[in-house]
């Protein structure tokens, strides 16, 4: 019975800690803070969230110039760098420059002595040093929604993305900023994107668009 009063009362406290987390996010956008990146980097997450599944569904593939908006301390990163292989490219964007510092510091790791085609980019989403029409994908993990003004977001993303490219948003109900995925869509539809497909489920999903020719 003990045992049962405990599981109860952690459960209880994550329900009310989520509930006071998505009442704050509600008026307050700002990016997951950089003293967390060991926790949304942890196995935990990652069985939860599997980053090869989060690939797959974005669409990346070999040979592609991607960028990924808020790559923290590269949870995706690394699976997105060696799923657009040699010939493809990923440009890893954060606005935390202490974000960054964690993904290189995985990149010096001894497994990861193969991957060569990651370029850092310590930039804002509203302004990406990037040649317009140049990328192939633009995907985003858990970020969209930390984005104050999404739709100036969506339209540096068009700006970059090549004719029929796309725009890959996972999200993931723990997140406190979590939307539905009608939600996500409405958004992305109105910066002008054209909705291409949908893997996952409710509560762990991405959804894909595509820049109109």
């Amino acid at each position: 019975m003990t045992v049962l009063f405990i599981i109860l009362g952690i459960l209880a406290f994550i329900i009310l800690w989520q509930i006071f987390l998505r009442l704050i996010r509600r008026f307050v956008k700002f990016p997951a803070p950089a003293f967390m990146g060991g926790l949304l980097d942890s196995g935990l997450r990652k069985r939860m969230e599997p980053p090869a599944r989060v690939i797959a569904g974005s669409g990346i593939k070999p040979g592609m110039q991607v960028l990924e908006i808020g790559c923290g301390p590269g949870t995706f990163t690394l699976d997105a760098a060696r799923a657009a292989a040699e010939k493809g490219k990923v440009y890893a964007l954060d606005i935390q420059e202490d974000m960054l510092k964690q993904l290189q510091r995985k990149l010096s790791l001894p497994e990861n002595y193969d991957i060569k085609n990651i370029e850092f980019l310590n930039n804002s989403a509203y302004e990406l040093p990037l040649e317009d029409n140049s990328l192939d994908l633009v995907f985003m993990v858990t970020v969209f929604q930390e984005i104050p003004d999404k739709q100036r977001a969506l339209s540096e993303f068009k700006r970059v993305l090549k004719p029929s490219a796309i725009l890959a948003i996972s999200e993931w109900i723990v997140d406190p900023d979590y939307p539905w995925t009608s939600t996500t869509r409405r958004m992305a539809e109105r910066g002008g994107f054209v909705y291409d497909g949908f893997s996952g489920n409710r509560w762990n999903y991405t959804v894909r668009f595509r820049k109109p020719c």
